[in-house]
């Protein structure tokens, strides 16, 4: 297997939300600990980057709330503190249908460099692999001002993989992510216990 780490995502504001993804249920689990419990079991050393949603270790980008970019940074940084010099795998805590077949299969292509799955033609840079190389270029970018993924995706070489590489692991389902309450309820998740019902029956 190619990837060494792992960062898990679960610093976003979910303000189109209203409540915090990390604490939505799928089957009784919160997203925090299936994508934890999904990314432990295919990468050797497992990071979160947020407040400590997860039993993961736990970092905080700078400032709490940037961006994913600031978040890819932060956790690499505490990843080359625990001597990891490898693929990363990044996944966001927002993706309910994730499964571990498709990060197994992303951690073992090819090389050792940057690969993003597009859906449509739309990159999903929050289920992807980084090259360690790549990284330091988004902490480069993120010191000069870069706030979005897509200055790191336009800045280094991505290998793209398309439904057709892809679609032998997963179905469309697995890049869905929830960041309003009618997605949550299209995706059939629970919502957090004292969830005000202004936000469960819109």
């Amino acid at each position: 297997m190619t990837a060494t780490a792992g960062l898990l995502l679960t610093g976003g504001a979910s303000s189109r939300l209203g409540v915090d993804k990390a604490e939505l249920r799928r089957d009784g689990e919160r997203l925090a600990d299936r994508n934890a419990r999904l990314l432990a079991s295919v990468c050797a050393v497992t990071v979160e980057v947020g407040p400590g949603a997860s039993d993961l270790p736990a970092v905080r980008e700078d400032p709490p709330g940037s961006g994913p970019l600031a978040a890819l940074v932060a956790g690499a940084a505490a990843l080359a503190v625990q001597g990891v010099e490898g693929p990363v795998l990044v996944l966001g805590v927002d993706l309910p249908f994730v499964e571990r077949t498709l990060l197994a299969w992303l951690a073992g292509q090819p090389g050792s460099g940057t690969v993003v799955p597009r859906v449509d033609g739309s990159p999903q840079p929050l289920c992807a692999r980084y090259g360690w190389a790549d990284l330091a270029v988004a902490a480069r970018l993120w010191r000069d001002g870069a706030a979005a993924m897509w200055a790191l995706l336009d800045a280094v070489a991505v290998s793209y993989v398309d439904e057709a590489a892809w679609g032998t692991v997963t179905d469309r389902s697995g890049f869905d992510d929830v960041d309003t309450p009618d997605a949550v309820a299209r995706a059939g998740l629970e919502w957090p216990p004292g969830t005000p019902v202004s936000y469960t029956h819109l």
